[in-house]
């Protein structure tokens, strides 16, 4: 009766070096030392992604906000009149607190106080930004944006307005932001910062 045929060690050690080598498994030392390298790759390219994806929040968050910008600049040219961009938690009055972070709306400033009156009409409402950013705007343009009829930037009082609003990631050190920088004439533009410190 045939058996099945099985390598013996007789014959496993009667075999040639390159048969051997072809036999020969991995040991524990080489599966965990490739095990070390990967994960070193593996958290060094997480860290490379979560950077990569944070700096496209603050890109797409600081665009939206343009946009709303860019938006309230024509209403005023196509109305004929003061369309004001102010910030708003609860898009029905503009807030006289906290930073941009909280939401905004775009509104038809008819008495051009730069402040939304009943009848006053509402153009867009901008939703808040996620936890954990934050929207500031240095004195000029810390409370609203006011686009007078021909599309350059006006304070209530008539002034010349304009200023930088920084788009960042709350952090007690220095990180990445973006800026949205209001020229003399109403237009604004992003560019990319170092923010020293955003709380």
């Amino acid at each position: 009766m045939n058996t099945p045929h099985t390598p013996s060690a007789l014959s496993l050690a009667a075999s040639s070096p390159a048969q051997r080598q072809r036999m020969r498994g991995v040991t524990l030392t080489e599966l965990l030392t490739t095990i070390a390298i990967l994960s070193v790759l593996l958290t060094g390219a997480a860290t490379a992604w979560n950077k990569v994806g944070a700096s496209m929040r603050l890109s797409s968050y600081s665009n939206v906000f343009v946009s709303q910008l860019n938006l309230a600049r024509s209403e005023s040219i196509k109305r004929n009149g003061r369309v004001v961009m102010c910030k708003s938690g609860d898009g029905a009055s503009c807030a006289a607190s906290g930073g941009w972070e909280q939401g905004w709306m775009v509104f038809h400033d008819a008495n051009n106080n730069g402040l939304r009156e009943p009848g006053e009409a509402l153009i867009r409402r901008g939703e808040a930004l996620p936890a954990g950013y934050r929207i500031l705007g240095n004195e000029m343009v810390a409370r609203y944006v006011s686009f007078s009829p021909y599309g350059g930037t006006r304070l209530a009082s008539g002034a010349f307005q304009a200023g930088t609003i920084t788009v960042c990631k709350k952090s007690e050190g220095p990180s990445e932001g973006r800026q949205v920088v209001i020229n003399s004439i109403g237009r604004p533009r992003v560019q990319r910062a170092n923010v020293n410190l955003c709380l």
